[in-house]
């Protein structure tokens, strides 16, 4: 059997960790509730996934942002496949079990190499970090979004993502979830530009002034 690595054993410990505990309104007790988790996707997943992208170019195209995934029709198959077979693709799961979200993530020392070259400002932390790329919903709840990058910034504590400057909707999220905008970065898939955002434990001066 493969030995695996530190990074997978990190993040097999932290799959098992998704049963989140609240209060009880008006009760004062506690109970044990399972929402929204994560795990790493399977080749059973694939057509689900590939019905929650579908879902995320039409709701792109509805919001402003047509061009992001539309015209490619980002993402394609043989990448997720390829995701899938190398351990970097994730799914969420509602309480009932059902695939709701998706989302590439992989963490390590200068792991994407489209981040290497950022414009227009400068990362705020050198060391290593995580990514999240290709995230999406299908709009059956409130927060998928939130969750998966909150459950990927737990993974690692340094996190880097981009996105269209079309997507206002991504934009205000990693915003609101403490992140700051580093620069402008250029993917492979298309010219358009990605605004680069970043959340570290160090603090520094982001692109957009803001920390």
């Amino acid at each position: 059997m493969e030995e695996k690595t530190p990074e997978s054993r990190r993040v097999d410990k932290a799959l098992k960790k998704t049963q989140i505990s609240e209060e009880m309104a008006g009760t004062g007790r506690r109970e044990k509730r399972y929402l929204m988790k994560i795990r790493h996707s399977a080749e059973q997943d694939f057509s689900r996934i590939m019905e929650i992208y579908s879902f995320a170019r039409s709701f792109m195209a509805e919001h402003g942002n047509p061009n992001q995934w539309g015209p490619t029709g980002w993402p394609p198959e043989d990448l997720i496949h390829k995701d899938i077979r190398e351990g970097r693709s994730y799914v969420c799961l509602n309480d009932e079990g059902n695939v709701i979200g998706t989302f590439f993530f992989t963490c390590g020392e200068d792991i994407e190499p489209t981040y290497r070259d950022i414009t227009d400002g400068a990362w705020l932390d050198d060391s290593p970090y995580g990514v999240v790329h290709r995230i999406a919903g299908d709009g059956s709840e409130k927060g998928i979004g939130a969750f998966c990058i909150n459950w990927a910034y737990e993974q690692c504590g340094h996190l880097r993502i981009d996105t269209h400057g079309d997507n206002i909707v991504m934009q205000n999220l990693v915003r609101k979830l403490g992140f700051v905008r580093c620069g402008t970065i250029y993917v492979e898939e298309d010219n358009y530009p990605r605004l680069a955002y970043e959340k570290t434990s160090w603090k520094g001066k982001a692109a957009d002034g803001k920390n």
